[in-house]
């Protein structure tokens, strides 16, 4: 048996479990099964999920549009301890239970544990990412500096104080901030010597740069909807999916889940009973690395994040729906047209749109870049211009990950 195939066959008492709770308490799971024309109790083993149809996250906002708040997923009596508003908007119900997310075993394979002092650089307000790591903190009994990302001068400050000792963010913002240590001539007092860093791609010339400060520096992937997914270990080949959450790589034509080296999409089933995580479509591609470890864990790997199914991309670590711009960008007084291009310079994500003014311009560069801040959460360049090309995409994304 196959690493991966062994690993998808421990999940199989869960998913029959699961499905088995879930469609006793959970409204929303009972209508997609019945919409499928499934039969529950012929959903026992993890093969028997391919029935289902995939559960894309542009559908459960729709859920929640029509169901407010959460689309008829989350179960009767269930106990919540958070509930967050990412980009669509999405709401994300946290349970009321240890590192809800499931992070903590990422963090212990990038070595930082109780003697560590983590600044924290993911955001606190309204999006998960930032409770998430500090639950995971809380677990590996890591002290916690939510320092989310802000005023930089007074995180290097804070950095030489308390003796910071692991860093959890964007890796781009583990850069600017090393940096900026230089530019104010401190380098040798910030002595980060772990990094665990997501939410954006790691491309090996910024891996580079970064582990000539920082001796240990690793990636990890998850989502806002369902936690840990992956994370690296020390041979750097490839991430090891999270031994509490059944992670699939799925066709792209069928929606069955692959067990070789295909590329697909990467679907998740969670253990959870009070929300109905169940073949739920992450949008990101990946494929199997072949093989096992030698690092000794059992789980299989993911090759890495190989692309986007769809048009929505993720930018500063949030996502980015073309259809979302289009609705806050033409929904602001005095916009004729509109094109907004997404670029990385020196390792930045760089967001600018420029418009076409109905009529007098005055102040509707202003009132859109408010209007992206608010709707979208992103700072954002606008500019004015007499006329669009006709030709060319309204949203375009110019990165490469080199």
């Amino acid at each position: 048996m196959s690493t991966v195939a062994s690993y998808h066959a421990r999940f199989d008492d869960d998913v029959a479990a699961v499905v088995a709770a879930l469609t006793a308490s959970n409204t929303g799971f009972r209508e997609r099964l019945e919409a499928a024309g499934i039969d529950s109790a012929k959903v026992s083993t993890v093969a028997d999920l391919d029935q289902l149809p995939i559960l894309s996250k542009d559908e459960v906002i729709e859920l929640q549009r029509a169901a407010p708040p959460f689309g008829g997923l989350l179960s009767e009596g269930a106990t919540l301890r958070r509930v967050f508003q990412s980009p669509g908007p999405l709401y994300e119900p946290e349970p009321a239970v240890s590192d809800p997310w499931r992070f903590a075993g990422a963090l212990s394979a990038a070595g930082i544990g109780a003697n560590d002092v983590v600044l924290n650089a993911f955001g606190y307000h309204l999006s998960p990412a930032g409770a998430m790591f500090d639950e995971a903190c809380a677990a590996v009994g890591a002290t916690v500096l939510p320092a989310g990302v802000g005023n930089k001068d007074l995180q290097v400050q804070a950095c030489q104080d308390l003796g910071v000792t692991a860093y959890i963010g964007p890796p781009s913002y583990l850069k600017a901030l090393l940096e900026r240590a230089d530019e104010i001539g401190v380098p040798s007092s910030v002595r980060i010597e772990r990094a665990f860093v997501s939410a954006e791609p790691l491309p090996s010339s910024l891996r580079t740069w970064l582990t000539q400060r920082v001796p240990v520096v690793r990636q990890g992937y998850g989502t806002a909807e369902a936690g840990s997914l992956a994370y690296e270990c020390d041979q750097l080949d490839g991430m090891h999916v999270a031994e509490d959450a059944l992670v699939q790589v799925c066709d792209l034509s069928s929606g069955a889940a692959v067990e070789d080296e295909r590329e697909g999409q990467v679907v998740v089933t969670l253990r959870r009973t009070d929300y109905a995580v169940v073949r739920f479509g992450t949008g990101d591609l990946s494929a199997w690395t072949p093989g096992a470890c030698p690092c000794g864990r059992t789980t299989p790997r993911l090759r890495g994040l190989l692309g986007r199914v769809g048009a929505a991309v993720k930018v500063r670590g949030m996502f980015l729906h073309p259809h979302q711009v289009e609705q806050v960008v033409l929904g602001v007084d005095g916009v004729a047209d509109y094109r907004m291009t997404i670029d990385r310079v020196e390792h930045q994500d760089i967001v600018q749109c420029q418009v076409v003014a109905n009529g007098s311009n005055g102040l509707v560069a202003e009132r859109v870049g408010r209007a992206i801040r608010d709707g979208l959460r992103f700072a954002c360049e606008v500019t004015v211009v007499p006329s669009l090309p006709r030709d060319v995409a309204r949203f375009v994304d110019h990165r490469t990950w080199d």
